[in-house]
């Protein structure tokens, strides 16, 4: 989108009296003041290896530094997500700011950091350690600033939010916490304010049967590789809206043994994705029947096929990350909005994406992804490198975003 939507007066009014509190001053002034510190508290959390289901040494630490920036009731959920909650006046709703723990790479990688100038090079460094770094800052400065809200602000760290991970920390913190509103902190391009969220299902689908000699059991036995072709030609045709966006795609494909054997397995990664769960669910159906077709066809191609020879399908779920989307008056997005452009922040991304918002998007809970600040390259690569520079700019947005929403002592509460 280039023209977007009009940013309501009651957002843009709420931020600039909040620019006008001296307390809230003072926390801005924080995080401009203690940017040298996050950056090192970034690379601390990033030479503590934290894979997707291994995060606990990184939770162990995020639980220390919590509890050193002031909160009294920190502690780990039943999935491991680290939580802990500042408490407001009133404590009717909760505004939840969470960034993810895990990183894409296995236990043994070298995450230790490398600097050359201003630029920070290791595994995870940018993604998501400097979500962690202005989560973190965000916490101090309302500390430092003595800020008091009218609502709870939940700052949480997650498990689980890269690939086979699923999104299983936020999905378990929307399920098992009432939430008023939830910001997600991932990436580091403050211009990007998702407005929406990419689901994906994912399938592992896999053919069996006895196989056989290429030859002698011609006729005799069905082909795995033959059924999961006829599903692949079936899946090609099927129709998708081009709005809401949907894709589909069979990624991987394994199968067969050596090139003169009737195939006894063959199996298949599909990945489906939508905004739309509805749409979602269309294509997902539709790929799972055309799999059932195919092992009834193939079957069926050989009369002399015996029944124990027949071919037998088995599906496994590998991904379920939810879709959503918000409306354009949505508070999180009217907060986050007006707080960029009083930053003097140029709103460059009114996208979506896959992140942690997925599940609170999904659940209709006002929710938005907002970034870190600094400079991120080539995240999910061993080459990884974070640039040092404006990065006082992601946890400012937030802090201004969340406070929009939680109410102080000049401004009522927008959610």
């Amino acid at each position: 989108m280039t023209n977007h939507p009009p940013i309501l007066e009651q957002y843009t009014n709420t931020i600039a009296a909040l620019l006008k509190n001296n307390q809230v001053e003072k926390a801005l002034g924080c995080i401009q003041d203690q940017t040298e510190l996050a950056m090192q508290e970034q690379v601390d959390l990033c030479e503590i290896s934290a894979p997707t289901f291994q995060e606990e040494k990184r939770a162990d630490e995020l639980v220390k530094r919590m509890k050193q920036y002031g909160l009294t009731d920190v502690c780990k959920d039943g999935i491991g997500n680290v939580l802990g909650r500042r408490k407001g006046k009133t404590g009717a709703k909760t505004i939840a700011i969470g960034a993810h723990m895990d990183s894409v790479f296995p236990a043994e990688t070298d995450v230790k950091v490398r600097r050359e100038g201003n630029v920070y090079w290791a595994p995870g460094i940018g993604d998501n350690c400097s979500g962690l770094r202005a989560l973190l800052q965000v916490l101090r400065a309302l500390n430092e600033a003595n800020i008091e809200t009218d609502e709870d602000i939940l700052f949480v760290g997650t498990v689980g939010e890269e690939g086979n991970g699923d999104i299983r920390g936020s999905k378990f913190l929307c399920a098992n916490t009432k939430l008023d509103a939830f910001i997600a902190v991932d990436s580091t391009d403050v211009g990007r304010v998702l407005r929406g969220a990419v689901g994906s299902h994912r399938w592992r689908i896999a053919v069996d049967g006895p196989g056989g000699h290429s030859f002698a059991e011609f006729g005799k036995t069905p082909s795995a590789i033959h059924a999961v072709c006829r599903a692949g030609a079936e899946i090609a045709k099927i129709e998708v809206p081009e709005d809401p966006k949907t894709t589909f795609t069979i990624g991987t494909i394994k199968g067969g043994t050596t090139v003169n054997t009737i195939a006894a397995h063959c199996e298949v990664d599909v990945d489906i994705r939508s905004t739309d769960n509805t749409e979602l669910k269309k294509v997902e159906d539709a790929v799972l029947a055309a799999f059932e077709k195919a092992v009834k066809e193939e079957n069926a191609r050989w009369p002399n096929a015996l029944p124990e020879t027949h071919l037998k399908v088995t599906t496994t779920q590998i991904g379920n990350r939810p879709a959503g989307l918000r409306p354009h008056d949505c508070p999180v997005l009217q907060s986050a909005r007006a707080a960029q452009k009083a930053l003097g922040i140029e709103l460059t991304n009114y996208g979506l994406s896959s992140t942690d918002a997925n599940a609170a998007m999904s659940l209709n809970i006002p929710s938005t992804c907002l970034c870190s600040g600094g400079k991120g390259i080539g995240a999910h690569t061993l080459k990884e490198h974070f640039v040092f520079e404006k990065t006082e700019l992601g946890p400012k947005l937030i802090l201004l975003t969340s406070l929009a929403l939680a109410g102080t002592s000049d401004t009522k509460p927008l959610l």
